[in-house]
């Protein structure tokens, strides 16, 4: 756990133990991070800043659904960004923040052994990266949560954009492909399907968070409300972005499968033409060697009146199929 002091001038590195005596400071507000949720940051929540327990449960649990509360002296809030990963399998990453009055907690939710810490620290990373470098000046822990968002919201729309950079060289594919192995371009395309329907899912739950969050004038300032109506704008236009992304890929998809669908459409009425032609065929075959089997020589004249009829029977059969359209 990291602890931060936040003031007109950058951002200075605490331990723990100084919260409270950071908090009775006058200048700046407090900043904790905590990569993981263990007895240190239990202990600051619940004892140092009095957190609600229902907060401290949700810490400590994996939410699926982001969430916000407002309480008396704080606003609790819960908001995911999409990690792709291995096999098409995307990561969700959770990142719970507190935030009261002269401080914010940032408690990046349990995640995946699978998932590096850097990766689900790297908003916040950004965030006092930007601080410490001067580009960015946050004067209350709205100000520094809004800044938090609004990285969440870009990691979100990058998601998105990779998915747009691949779809064009998987369109080119479709459009020239043999069908030879239809299964293989098929799963690139759904399961680029699922990355895009997680991230335009994710999105869509910050928007109404967010919404919600700019509709709570009882826990929240001014400034508050309307940087929340602004993550709930960026987020909507994520969404978007999703959904015109979505669109496009079912199309292509659904192209796709249309053209393997009619190929094998095409190839069982060429299997049913052969079909047709050889039964009669096969049929008079059958009959005819059990019924000759027991004669002691060939009977041209016999087998070749038979050849004859097989072949007239094919022939006619090909024309009536040729007049069907089936070949």
């Amino acid at each position: 756990m990291d602890t931060w002091l936040v003031t007109a001038d950058g951002i200075e590195p605490h331990p723990s133990s100084d919260i409270a005596a950071l908090l009775a400071r006058s200048e700046g507000f407090v900043w904790v991070d905590a990569p993981d949720f263990d007895d240190e940051v239990e202990h600051v929540l619940r004892d140092v800043l009095h957190a609600h327990p229902l907060v401290l449960k949700a810490c400590r649990e994996r939410n699926f659904v982001p969430t916000v509360h407002g309480y008396e002296d704080h606003t609790f809030v819960v908001v995911h960004t999409p990690l792709p990963g291995e096999g098409g399998h995307v990561h969700m990453l959770e990142l719970d923040q507190l935030v009261g009055a002269r401080y914010l907690v940032t408690v990046h939710g349990p995640r995946n052994p699978a998932v590096p810490a850097s990766e689900a620290t790297a908003q916040t990373d950004a965030v006092r990266e930007r601080i410490a470098a001067g580009r960015l000046r946050p004067t209350t822990p709205g100000d520094l949560s809004y800044a938090i968002g609004s990285a969440m919201a870009r990691r979100q729309s990058e998601v998105v954009r990779s998915v747009a950079a691949r779809l064009p060289a998987l369109e080119m594919q479709v459009m020239g492909s043999d069908f030879r192995q239809p299964e293989v371009l098929l799963e690139q395309l759904f399961l680029l399907r699922h990355e895009l329907l997680i991230s335009r899912t994710q999105a869509g739950q910050a928007h109404e968070i967010f919404g919600r969050l700019a509709s709570l004038d009882r826990f929240s300032s001014t400034q508050s409300r309307r940087h929340a109506q602004d993550l709930s704008e960026q987020f909507d236009r994520v969404r978007s972005l999703a959904d015109g992304e979505s669109a496009f890929l079912f199309g292509v998809i659904e192209l796709y499968q249309t053209r393997v669908t009619t190929k094998m459409t095409v190839a069982m009425e060429r299997l049913a033409v052969i079909a047709a032609i050889t039964l009669p065929v096969t049929a008079i075959a059958s009959v005819y060697g059990m019924n000759v089997i027991v004669n002691q020589s060939t009977h041209w004249v016999q087998l070749v009146v038979v050849l004859a009829v097989m072949t007239s029977i094919s022939l006619w059969l090909l024309r009536w199929a040729r007049r069907q359209g089936w070949w």
